[in-house]
């Protein structure tokens, strides 16, 4: 597998479960404490939907890792990836300023025996308009441990995750 290749896949499951849908949905009230995603990172696509989360935003939450990892989960990517969410990542958002932001994301990415896991943390979203989409801020993930052939480190550039809560 080429360098570019495993850094593209690096990136793909470091921004796997931050990611989200294109749906939009107005602020307020929100009714049923889910979260969706999807991410297309170097020509492969990971996806998940209905994770649950502990509150409704804007009060503070957490996601639950087991409703997104199969096989509580659907987290699903294409190209032969496999990853896997290590934390319940918690979010706290300022709505008057339109961020919100996140403890830590803990991931491990896999595709053949290539496993490789990476930390994230103090990631800041950006509101999209008036919904519950949120944009990542550029953040650069750190290798905590796996294969010699992982990547020290993957940035996923701002715009290149995003989280959907409804």
């Amino acid at each position: 597998m080429s360098i570019r290749k495993w850094t593209g896949l690096t990136a793909l499951a470091a921004a796997t479960v931050l990611a989200g849908s294109s749906a939009a949905v107005a602020l307020g009230p929100t009714a049923d404490q889910r979260a969706d995603g999807v991410i297309v990172v170097a020509g492969n696509t990971c996806t998940w939907t209905n994770a649950k989360t502990s509150a409704n935003p804007p009060a503070a939450l957490t996601v639950d890792r087991t409703t997104i990892n199969t096989p509580g989960g659907n987290l699903s990517c294409t190209g032969g990836i496999t990853a896997n969410l290590n934390n319940n990542p918690a979010f706290a958002f300022d709505d008057a300023s339109g961020v919100a932001r996140t403890d830590a994301i803990d991931i491990t990415g896999k595709q053949s025996f290539i496993s490789c896991r990476y930390k994230a943390t103090n990631i800041v979203w950006n509101r999209d308009g008036a919904t519950r989409k949120y944009l990542n801020q550029a953040f650069t993930a750190t290798k905590t441990s796996g294969s010699f052939l992982c990547p020290g480190s993957v940035t996923t550039a701002a715009g290149g995750a995003s989280m959907l809560f409804h």
